[in-house]
């Protein structure tokens, strides 16, 4: 499913618009080496009409991989054509966004979750984007919309675009989407996790690969999902509001390899670096401090000195230009116990988040319709 050389993606990193941009992703992976991450959800249009100016949303370093491109869309053409010119930055594979449930995009623009009512759809594409690439194709889903919401639908969606094109990945955002009456926010807390529909997809599709998204907040919960035999787990927010803590431990606790090593001075010091050779690269004093700055306003959390730095922070966007400016004013909140203390132990999760979760299964899917298969 994957390349090779890097290690299988049971552990990533959510795409997450206006958060995994550049510097999150650049930042996380000097955290982690091995977690797997996304990037923000480009729609096939921005990538088509920004033909002149890829680098500003495609580009990464390389140190950067394992790494997933999203795209969105509803244009066969745009979306073989944004295919294709991502292919030169050379993605580990790209990802179709059937799950975002913003207007902006559900509705205005009328993908995202809103191409699970059109499974048909979404095979046409994969296969566009598959014919286009030579990397692996997956989708990102929820469980289900508004209404249709039953296991049965979305056994149809598995089993139509997968049988429609090559898509062996899904990814399952384990609530359903509501359209309308809520935020995207709410979307996120407000329809009930169904992780029982998740493992009943392992069942039902012994051929596929699933991973595992919605409502995990810790590493011991990555750990207890996959001892339920979850292929590959996916964490959101946490990740973004917690990272130290989340990313830190990932690498020994996920995949059984090494730590980084770093303390978060050094992760600092490294950071600045890349920091302050991209500020202003993108014109019109884009990125600028504050920009460069966001992934690790939560660096700190729950630590001694954490609010003064954050005090410390919001004066400083207003006037310092560098990212070594920056860091000279506002680094003396935290104590060097903190800055220099290797990782230690994560806050317990919860790891009987699965223990039922068997007994929840709905009954076994059986196929109601008849597609072409992929050939």
């Amino acid at each position: 499913m994957v390349a090779s050389r890097y290690l299988p993606p049971w552990f990533s990193v959510a795409p997450m618009m206006d958060w995994t941009d550049n510097h999150y992703r650049t930042f996380a992976r000097l955290i982690s080496k091995h977690a797997w991450l996304y990037t923000e959800m480009l729609a096939a249009e921005t990538i088509v009409y920004q033909e002149g100016n890829l680098d500003r949303f495609l580009a990464f370093s390389p140190e950067q991989h394992p790494i997933v491109l999203q795209i969105g869309g509803n244009n066969l053409d745009n979306i073989a054509k944004a295919t294709e010119l991502a292919n030169p930055y050379g993605y580990d594979e790209i990802n179709f966004n059937c799950g975002c449930p913003s207007p902006k995009v559900a509705g205005h623009g009328c993908f995202g979750v809103r191409l699970m009512l059109d499974p048909k759809f979404v095979g046409e594409a994969m296969s566009v984007i598959a014919a286009n690439t030579n990397v692996p194709v997956s989708v990102k889903c929820r469980i289900g919309v508004d209404d249709h919401d039953s296991y049965n639908e979305l056994c149809d969606f598995i089993y139509k675009v997968s049988s429609l094109s090559p898509t062996r990945h899904f990814i399952i955002h384990s609530r359903k989407a509501l359209l309308n009456g809520i935020s995207p926010a709410e979307n996120r807390t407000i329809p009930p996790l169904k992780y029982e529909y998740y493992y009943a997809l392992l069942r039902d599709f012994p051929d596929l690969t699933f991973t595992l998204n919605g409502g995990i907040n810790a590493v011991d919960e990555v750990i207890a999902a996959r001892r339920k035999g979850a292929h590959c787990v996916m964490l959101g927010r946490a990740a973004y509001q917690n990272p130290w803590y989340t990313l830190g431990h990932v690498d020994t606790a996920i995949y059984g390899a090494p730590s980084s090593g770093l303390t978060r001075r050094q992760v600092l010091e490294q950071y600045q670096i890349y920091g302050d050779a991209i500020l202003g690269t993108y014109g019109n004093n884009k990125p600028n401090v504050r920009d460069v700055m966001k992934p690790l306003i939560n660096f700190f959390r729950s630590e001694p000195g954490n609010g003064l730095w954050k005090r410390k922070a919001d004066a400083a966007f207003q006037q310092c230009m560098t990212i070594k400016s920056f860091l000279e004013e506002t680094i003396v909140a935290i104590p060097d116990s903190v800055l220099d203390s290797p990782i230690i132990e994560a806050p317990l999760g919860r790891p009987d988040l699965f223990a039922d979760v068997q007994e929840l299964l709905p009954p076994p899917y059986e196929a109601k319709e008849e597609v072409v298969l992929y050939a």
